[in-house]
């Protein structure tokens, strides 16, 4: 069926509250407004305030009482409005969420979901508009998701929903328009393996979540000039699936990572080590990254697009690692 990335995260939840009655949603109007990018619309009308509860001004709080819930054998959904305001509730996933079945012995699970738009491209300057994905994947204890595509703004909730420990989604903003079809039977996705998006055999161009799009754009223009890319969705950002990131280096030889957030601790350096540690004596070139300026994401459009990975900045990386061929 045809459908928009929004659509299916929202049929998600649709399914996921039908079928668990210890499901719920909560966060900042979530509710009668239909969530900040609309993927709660008509969700409030069809399950009532008891199941989609909108939530105070207050990440700390809502995020703390979705542990507690979770703690209490509930599977709460929260939704963070945008990533840089989870920076808010950072205690309460880094300390409490993250840490709790360590420092129980294994007595205590905490099967929560936190759900959060991410990135930039939509001028909506500094403060909300980071990725901020890898200081959340820097954790022990939690795992780290990125859906990039239609079948796993789908999937990825209803598998994260089986999970005895915390889950984050971290869902690109400008995904939720994407279209495309979607099967009618889709449902859960397995959370342990990245995804080959496009074979190739000269380079390998690594991304994930809103950068995909933008690394299959440029796998399609060097193909033009005879050059092989292989596109590879990361999908999970926490744990890394190693295995399929260095088998592919192992074939291509040469590897672009394509990061929206900041080069300096960035998720692309923590591959980009994992590569030169795993597959050093493979390589024809060094580990090349592409990320965004290291500033504040500007509001004015034309310095938005300078700051962030572009396809062009993917392709000419690639091309300079191919020795401009």
């Amino acid at each position: 069926m045809r459908t928009t990335y929004r659509e299916a995260v929202r049929a998600a939840h649709r399914e996921a509250l039908r079928g668990d009655s210890r499901v719920f949603l909560m966060g900042e109007d979530v509710g009668r407004y239909g969530g900040a990018y609309a993927v709660s619309q008509g969700l409030l009308e069809e399950f009532g305030p008891e199941r989609v509860r909108d939530a105070p001004l207050s990440e700390s709080a809502f995020v703390g009482a979705g542990i507690g819930a979770a703690l209490g054998g509930m599977r709460p959904i929260v939704e963070v409005m945008t990533v840089n305001f989870s920076l808010l509730a950072l205690d309460q996933i880094v300390n409490n969420a993250a840490t709790l079945h360590h420092m129980s012995g294994g007595q205590l699970s905490v099967p929560l979901v936190v759900r959060m738009a991410t990135g930039a491209g939509r001028q909506l300057a500094a403060q909300h508009s980071h990725s901020l994905e890898c200081w959340y994947a820097h954790v022990p204890g939690i795992r780290v998701l990125a859906p990039a595509t239609l079948e796993d703004a789908r999937g990825m909730l209803p598998s994260a929903l089986r999970m005895p420990d915390p889950v984050l989604l971290f869902e690109h903003a400008s995904l939720y328009t994407l279209e495309g079809d979607l099967p009618d039977d889709a449902g859960a996705v397995d959370l342990d393996r990245a995804a080959i998006r496009r074979a190739g055999r000269d380079l390998t161009l690594i991304a994930y979540g809103g950068s995909v799009g933008k690394a299959l754009a440029a796998g399609a223009e060097l193909a033009r000039d005879g050059i092989s890319a292989e596109v590879i969705d990361l999908r999970t950002l926490r744990p890394l699936d190693r295995r399929t990131l260095v088998d592919s280096v192992r074939r291509t030889r040469r590897a672009v990572v394509v990061d929206e957030a900041w080069r300096t601790g960035s998720l692309a350096g923590e591959i980009s080590a994992l590569l030169m540690e795993q597959a050093f004596y493979d390589l024809d070139a060094p580990v090349a990254r592409v990320c965004s300026a290291e500033v504040p994401i500007p509001y004015a459009k034309q310095l938005e697009d300078a700051a962030l990975p572009q396809v062009s900045t993917i392709v000419s990386a690639a091309r300079t690692l191919l020795g401009s061929r």
